[in-house]
């Protein structure tokens, strides 16, 4: 091995730390001589808490300072959730690989249990998504729908203090945490559509890095990898961002590849939703077909709205 240390950056959340440890347990699994060490890094979604995340914009929120670090040397690989990671990398970099992907809905949270079906108007539901937002309201446009920040256990805490009654979170980072106790339901994929590459954890690399490139072969999660390469795809197409109403989710059976869109306004009056089904291995065909679909009926132009009127 050339590389005598892996250096792996990370942001610093409890969540952040549990999937940069995850990538160095793997690394050490196949490779348990090769010394691997931890970087903490801060990004700006971590140090602006104040500001609604679609009011700061997309690009990089929460990677650009680990993606900085990446490209000077000062670390080897930059560990994200992927679906906090921009489609087009920066100059040099590259997408190095993920790990098998864990729970990909999204799951619901309510101080007193309830589930989404027994919300009424007493909640007050908490997201920073705008995605979750727009489903909330297309599934009751009634719902009293609040912005949060934080990291899960800030949430949580902010929830207990009564911010809110209930939140919609990514269920891979409760369960990560060893807090799914808390979930009250995991909400269906087929009317509540996940973000892009949700649960899929991101090894973000030097292109040019083809020691670390032989390295991490044998942890890259293939089946993953296919199937966040074509909902990846088809954000880039949709020139879409983590801060949009944008959702995707892709299932493989039986080698029958199916990716199913969602793209909506900001009160969800306005929602195109669609898929599409063919041969795993035209999984990147797929998606361009389904972004193809969804810009003839006029995707861009609904998320330039999003855009125009949430100033972003």
């Amino acid at each position: 091995m050339k590389h005598k240390i892996i250096r792996i950056g990370t942001r610093g959340s409890q969540l952040a730390l549990y999937q940069a440890n995850r990538v160095k347990e793997e690394i050490e699994k196949y490779y348990p001589h090769q010394p691997v060490e931890l970087k903490i890094i801060k990004t700006k979604g971590d140090k602006i808490l104040d500001v609604a995340l679609s009011k700061i914009g997309d690009k990089g929120l929460f990677t650009k300072e680990l993606e900085v670090e990446l490209i000077n040397g000062n670390i080897d690989i930059a560990v994200h959730s992927l679906k906090d990671l921009p489609t087009l990398f920066p100059e040099g970099l590259a997408l190095g690989g993920v790990l098998e992907r864990g729970e990909f809905r999204d799951a619901l949270v309510h101080i007193d249990g309830k589930k989404l079906h027994q919300l009424d108007e007493n909640d007050v539901i908490a997201t920073s998504s705008l995605r979750r937002r727009a489903l909330l309201l297309g599934y009751n446009p009634d719902f009293s729908i609040v912005d949060i920040r934080g990291n899960v256990n800030t949430r949580l805490q902010k929830m207990q203090n009564g911010h809110c009654t209930a939140m919609i979170m990514a269920a891979a980072g409760l369960q990560r945490l060893g807090l799914d106790h808390l979930i009250t339901e995991i909400l269906d994929p087929e009317t509540f559509i996940p973000a892009v590459s949700q649960g899929a954890i991101a090894m973000e690399t030097r292109e040019n890095d083809q020691d670390l490139t032989e390295i991490l072969k044998p942890v890259i999660h293939q089946p993953t990898l296919q199937a966040v390469n074509a909902e990846r795809t088809f954000l880039r197409m949709l020139e879409g961002g983590c801060q949009v109403p944008i959702g995707c989710f892709t299932q493989l059976k039986n080698n029958d590849f199916r990716i199913k869109g969602f793209v909506s306004n900001l009160d969800s009056t306005l929602v195109l939703k669609d898929e599409l089904h063919g041969q795993a291995e035209k999984g990147i065909e797929l998606a361009s077909k389904l972004a193809d679909s969804f810009i003839r009926q006029g995707s861009k132009e609904i998320l330039e709205e999003v855009r125009k009127n949430n100033n972003m």
